[in-house]
């Protein structure tokens, strides 16, 4: 087969993570099928060198703007595919077929008050017209959890046999990494004090990362950060307390900084916005605690990222979370300021309930493999292929 992927969000911060390591998983089990790269010079640079039966097609435009969802389609015609991957949630409107599509999440149709903060009302609508149209008439719907599968059986009624539940999985430079954290690496203790004294840490912090989208739920966490704030004010080891976020830019939601300002935390919640990698993986192996109170996820990355790296973590029993971190996490109500409170506390002053969080979330974190996504993800292009047989010999 040749199957042409759509890798023109590799850079991203959560779906370039599931790209990148995709496609590498992909050309080390597979040396049958011929695959194409699909997408800009700065994105085909992410794959570094491949094997021959990976190639790479340049297309200059990002999948932004209503062009791309003509030239895209040519551009993918010219190729002559058997099959398309478009590993994120909205295809282009005339795809191809067959095409299989990767659902990540459906917060943009759960949640669509919330995103419509992103732009106006009539964008808004056609991104929802999108996005439902391309699953509709996608061959195959990779779900990237068991919580996300039956989103879509319901929301959209696409029929349970067009979908396959086949998760996700860290990225192996987290595994990687925490292991140098857990062996007490000379050469990473020197790298995480370097880090730290760069970004002037020097106290006990919790630790948010990703996005802050409204169902990111992170105005709660903010509020938690105090009420647990107020009652450890004399604890010996926490009374310096701080909480790290790292994600968008805050000048995009103005709600964080009001509930920041509300509770009188400016001096004590620090905003990072987007760090790189390395600096990431220093921030979760540091942290005392990650939390993740999201109210919606469609897998839940950071969780298991945090765990690869050593640290206990704190996380809404919502949605895909319970799926993904099993019973190696603290699972609190998103919606309950003191819930969330009363896991952290439980975290930071138990320490027979840290050890053993750790320890479970070093065997949950290992437990999600990218060559096992990538076999099951083979065998969707192979049914999707075969769907496309059948329908050639009846014609």
């Amino acid at each position: 087969m040749r199957i042409a992927i759509d890798v023109r969000h590799a850079r991203d911060f959560g779906i370039g993570t599931y790209i990148r390591n995709m496609v590498h998983a992909l050309s080390r089990i597979d040396e049958e099928n011929r695959y194409i790269l699909a997408g800009r010079k700065e994105d085909l640079r992410e794959f570094g060198e491949l094997p021959c039966n990976f190639k790479r097609a340049v297309f200059p435009r990002s999948d932004a703007g209503f062009l791309n969802q003509i030239s895209f389609p040519l551009f993918l015609r010219r190729l002559e595919p058997d099959l398309c991957h478009v590993p994120l949630n909205a295809a282009p409107l005339f795809m191809p077929k067959p095409y299989i599509v990767t659902i990540h999440d459906m917060s943009s149709l759960l949640f669509p008050e919330q995103q419509q903060q992103d732009g106006n009302s009539m964008r808004h609508q056609y991104r929802l017209f999108r996005f439902r149209r391309s699953l509709l008439r996608a061959n195959r719907i990779i779900a990237v959890s068991k919580s996300t599968q039956r989103d879509v059986e319901d929301l959209l009624r696409v029929p349970q046999g067009r979908i396959r539940q086949i998760y996700s999985a860290p990225d192996p430079n987290f595994l990687e990494h925490a292991h140098l954290a857990t062996s007490g690496s000379p050469a990473f203790e020197v790298e995480r004090k370097k880090t730290l004294e760069r970004y002037q840490i020097s106290y006990p912090f919790l630790l948010y990362a990703g996005n802050v989208r409204p169902q990111k739920n992170v105005p709660r966490l903010v509020e938690a950060f105090a009420v647990l704030r107020n009652e450890l004010e004399g604890h010996p080891l926490y009374k310096d307390l701080r909480l790290i976020i790292i994600g968008d830019e805050m000048w995009k939601h103005p709600q964080v900084r009001r509930m920041v300002i509300q509770t009188r935390m400016e001096p004590y919640v620090r905003f990072f916005g987007f760090v790189p990698f390395d600096t990431l993986r220093i921030f979760y192996s540091a942290a005392r605690v990650f939390v993740f109170p999201s109210l919606y996820e469609g897998f839940g990355m950071p969780p298991l990222e945090a765990m690869a790296s050593g640290t206990p973590v704190v996380c809404s029993g919502t949605s895909s979370l319970p799926e993904v971190v099993g019973d190696a996490a603290v699972l609190v109500n998103p919606e309950n300021v003191f819930d969330i409170a009363r896991g952290i506390r439980d975290v930071l002053l138990d320490e027979k309930l840290r050890t053993e969080l750790i320890a479970r979330g070093h065997i949950q974190s290992r437990s999600f493999h990218w060559e096992q996504t990538a076999h099951s993800v083979l065998e969707v292009y192979r049914d999707a292929a075969q769907d496309k047989l059948r329908q050639q010999r009846k014609s």
